[in-house]
């Protein structure tokens, strides 16, 4: 099916979001940590167990930093944005995907942060060079869809796997153009038929986490948070300025792991502060400043490649103690 239509918990979990929001968090929050813990340290005790530097599983490029929505989670939103105002240099873009291109990278990519990608008019562009240059990646884009329409749609999907469409709202319902969108899609799915679209609906006013207490509408109350995380091991996040951050909870960008300016790509991910990082939080963020208030929890994406990874490495494992004990 070409198109998908996801409600997490249906209206009773929308309900919960709306009208008991910060026991709905809280609840969600612990419910993940618990589920995804093993599976977690199993994965950070796989990297470390490398000869090589595990590649990263997902790569994070956000090509402007502004948004158009007013998300009360996030302070990308346009009432809380406090970042001057950037957009990556084409040098470091098309170096970026060069670089991965030569690593034989087929992993996740997305050119999205903490922004709206169709705020910056390269993004087709952008997209359609990594499809040429990444061919076995996973490209998928993430928007808000406030600036979306039917041509829009069919400009980009030849050049992505997913196209997600958060459609944040107070009432439940798809906006016009989303709904549009939807329309088009089910009454012409052979024309959508190689990319997977999914509409999520998303209550505007949610609470999430805190992430590193820069939420607008959840700051941290200096509870330290002693579970691991797995985005310094899984996640490249690489902001308009070049350098590499921790991940999407530094909304503010203040952390810097590498200057893509300054070293490679492989340089950046196994960079003095990256090892310095990894190692701090192997068990638990308590041991690094910036994450030890951090309740932040992985995406599902991350929990489902890991999962793959680690049975990759299971069988390939396997295999070799078969033929040894021949």
């Amino acid at each position: 099916m070409p198109i998908r239509v996801h409600n997490f918990g249906g209206v009773i979990g929308w309900n919960a979001r709306k009208y008991l929001p910060k026991l709905s968090s809280q609840s969600y929050l612990k419910l993940q940590f618990a589920y995804r813990r093993r599976q977690q340290k199993r994965y950070i005790e796989y990297f470390f167990a490398q000869e090589e530097l595990p590649q990263p599983i997902v790569v994070n490029l956000e090509t402007v930093n502004r948004c158009n929505s007013t998300c009360e989670f996030c302070t990308a939103n346009i009432h809380a944005e406090k970042r001057p105002y950037m957009k990556m240099e084409d040098e470091i873009y098309y170096s970026v995907i060069d670089q991965l291109h030569d690593w034989g990278y087929k992993g996740h990519l997305t050119l999205y942060g903490n922004n709206e990608p169709w705020l910056d008019t390269r993004i087709v562009e952008f997209h359609k060079y990594a499809r040429k240059q990444l061919p076995d990646a996973f490209i998928f884009m993430s928007t808000n869809g406030l600036l979306l329409d039917i041509d829009k749609v069919k400009t980009i999907v030849p050049y992505v796997n997913q196209l997600i469409i958060n459609n944040y709202c107070l009432d439940m319902k798809m906006h016009d153009n989303i709904k549009e969108i939807y329309d088009y899609v089910k009454a012409h799915p052979d024309e959508f038929k190689d990319v997977d679209i999914l509409i999520q609906m998303r209550y505007l006013k949610e609470v999430l986490t805190n992430r590193a207490g820069s939420a607008p509408n959840k700051q941290s109350k200096g509870e330290v948070i002693r579970e691991t995380c797995l985005m310094p091991y899984t996640d490249m996040w690489i902001m308009p300025n070049g350098k590499m951050g921790i991940c999407c909870c530094d909304n503010f960008e203040v952390t810097d792991l590498a200057d893509l300016h300054k070293v490679s790509l492989k340089e950046g991910w196994n960079s003095e502060p990256y090892r310095k990082l990894r190692e701090a939080i192997r068990d638990g963020r308590q041991n690094y400043p910036f994450c030890k208030n951090c309740d932040f929890i992985d995406a599902g994406l991350r929990m489902d490649a890991v999962t793959d990874v680690l049975k990759h490495h299971e069988q390939l494992h396997g295999a070799r103690q078969s033929v040894f004990k021949r």
